[in-house]
């Protein structure tokens, strides 16, 4: 398994509570949903990485 980077985030409370709930719906942790939340971003934008790129095919 890959290793991930930590880093610090800060957020405005309302849109951390707006995703902790998000994440909760989802049945995901916060750190899952944020994951799933910046994958897609960069999948529509055309900026996914090439190892997930790799992976979907």
């Amino acid at each position: 398994m890959a290793t991930k980077k930590v880093f610090m985030l800060r957020l405005d409370p309302e849109i951390y509570e707006a995703i902790a709930k998000w994440s909760a719906d989802d049945f995901r942790s916060m750190n899952g949903q944020l994951e799933w939340i910046i994958s897609k971003a960069l999948k529509e934008a055309g900026r996914q990485a090439k190892k997930a790129r790799n992976n979907e095919q």
